[in-house]
C-alpha cells in the first residue's frame, strides 16, 4: 500500500467544506499471489481505512491464477474479522462454473460479485454470466466490473445487461474510460448503471462527475495500486470542482455505496452538473501539462528530472497570482517526492518512486477552485 500520511491534511480540509464525510472505497483488493507484484494484507487495508476515519471498503481477490473458491474463501474470512469494516465480494471466472461459485461464495457471506475481463479474457456477454446477472438482479447484487485499460469496449453489453437485470447494480470501474466518451448519455436511462472514480486522470475523473449523475459515481482507490486517502481526496476535489453540493458529494464519497451493499434504493440526487466548472487556466495548463510528461515518464521506469525542472519553472508565477496557491501546492508535493524514500511501499519496482506524488500533483492543478489551504 502506497503511504498516504501526505494526503491526511488535505483531507481535512476537505471536511471543513464537506461536513460529515464517510468514506466507504468500493474498489479494493486482498491477496499475495498477483502476477503484477502488488500484494495487500487485511491488516493494510483496514489500517488506510482506519486512518481516514473510513466508514468501509468493499474487498474482493486480486488475480489468482489458480482459480477463485480458495481467494474467495479467504476474502469472506478475513472481512469477517473486520467487526463490519469490510464487504467481501467474490470473484468469477466465466469460463469455471460462475453461477455455482458465486452461489456458494454469496452462502458464505459475500456480499457482492467482482468481475475482470481483462485478466480472465472475456467480454460481458459471455454465456455464463447470464444467469450470475439474473442471480444478481434477484438478490438487488452489486456487481463490480473492470472497465479501465487493456479490455475492448464494454459498454454496450453493459448497459444491454442492465436493461434485462434491473435489479442488478452493476458498477464499472476506473472512471468507466473503456466507453465513458458516450456512455454518460444512456446512464440517466439505466439507473442500476454505476461507475467508480478509481482512476489517476483528473480529466477522465472530471468527465465522469460533470456528465454521469452524482448518484451514479462511487468512490474508489483500487487499492493496493492506490491509497482511500488519495482516492477521498481527489474525488472530493473533483467533485467540488465540477460543482457538486455538499450533500450530493458525501454521497459519491459513501453514502450511496452504503446503500448500495445492503440492498437499498440508490439516492436520486439529481442530473449531472454539466461541464461549466471545467474551463482551463492557461498558466495551469502548462503545469499540467508537464506533469502529465513526467507521469509518462515514471510509468515507464524514467527518472523524469528535467520535467520536473519544468514543471518547477512553470509554478514560478509570482507571489500574488490568482494561480499562486495551486502552485505552491505542486511544488510541496514535488519536495515531499524528493524527501520519499519507496523502500517497503509495495510498488513494483519497474515504475519510477513516488510518481502517486506527481498523481496527486496533477489532481491539485485539475482542481484549482477548490481550497488548498
Amino acid at each position: 500500500m502506497i503511504p498516504d500520511s501526505g494526503m491526511l491534511p488535505w483531507l481535512e480540509r476537505l471536511r471543513d467544506l464537506v461536513p460529515g464525510i464517510e468514506p466507504l472505497d468500493v474498489h479494493t483488493h486482498i491477496g499475495f499471489n498477483d502476477p503484477d507484484g502488488y500484494s495487500c494484507s487485511r491488516a493494510q487495508l483496514t489500517g488506510a481505512l482506519e486512518r481516514i476515519d473510513a466508514r468501509g471498503a468493499f474487498v474482493f481477490p486480486m488475480h489468482e491464477p489458480e482459480g477463485y473458491p480458495a481467494a474467495n474463501d479467504m476474502v469472506i474470512e478475513e472481512a469477517g474479522a473486520t467487526e463490519g469494516r469490510l464487504f467481501p465480494f467474490c470473484r468469477l471466472d466465466p469460463h469455471d462454473e460462475p453461477l455455482a461459485e458465486a452461489e456458494r461464495a454469496l452462502g458464505r457471506g459475500a456480499r457482492g460479485i467482482k468481475l475482470h475481463p481483462r485478466a480472465e479474457r472475456f467480454t460481458l456477454d459471455h454465456p455464463g454470466l447470464e444467469p450470475v446477472f439474473a442471480l444478481a438482479s434477484e438478490r438487488r447484487l452489486p456487481v463490480l466490473v473492470h472497465a479501465g485499460r487493456g479490455i475492448p469496449a464494454l459498454g454496450r453489453h453493459a448497459v444491454e445487461a442492465c436493461s434485462r437485470h434491473p435489479g442488478m447494480r452493476l458498477i464499472l470501474a476506473h472512471a468507466g474510460i473503456s466507453d465513458l466518451a458516450w456512455i454518460w448519455r444512456v446512464t440517466p436511462d439505466h439507473p442500476n448503471l454505476f461507475f467508480d472514480t478509481s482512476w489517476w486522470s483528473p480529466s477522465d475523473v472530471q468527465a465522469l462527475l460533470a456528465l454521469v449523475p452524482p448518484g451514479q459515481v462511487l468512490m474508489a482507490s483500487d487499492a493496493p495500486y492506490g491509497a482511500p486517502a488519495w482516492a477521498t481526496v481527489m474525488t472530493l476535489r473533483n467533485a467540488l470542482q465540477v460543482g457538486l453540493d455538499a450533500e450530493q458529494a458525501r454521497a459519491v464519497v459513501g453514502g450511496q455505496a452504503l446503500r448500495l451493499v445492503n440492498g437499498e434504493e440508490p439516492l436520486d440526487l439529481g442530473p449531472a452538473p454539466g461541464s461549466d466548472g471545467l474551463a482551463r487556466d492557461p498558466l495551469l495548463d502548462r503545469v499540467y501539462s508537464f506533469l502529465m510528461s513526467a507521469l509518462g515518464q515514471m510509468f515507464h521506469g524514467v527518472e523524469p528530472a528535467e520535467t520536473l525542472a519544468l514543471v518547477r519553472l512553470a509554478c514560478d508565477v509570482g507571489d500574488d497570482a490568482r494561480q499562486a496557491p495551486v502552485c505552491r501546492a505542486v511544488l510541496e508535493l514535488l519536495d515531499e517526492r524528493e524527501r520519499y524514500s519507496p523502500e517497503g511501499d509495495g510498488r513494483p519496482a519497474r515504475f519510477a518512486p513516488g510518481l502517486h506524488f506527481a498523481i496527486g500533483a496533477i489532481g491539485i492543478v485539475r482542481t484549482p477552485d477548490v481550497p488548498v489551504s
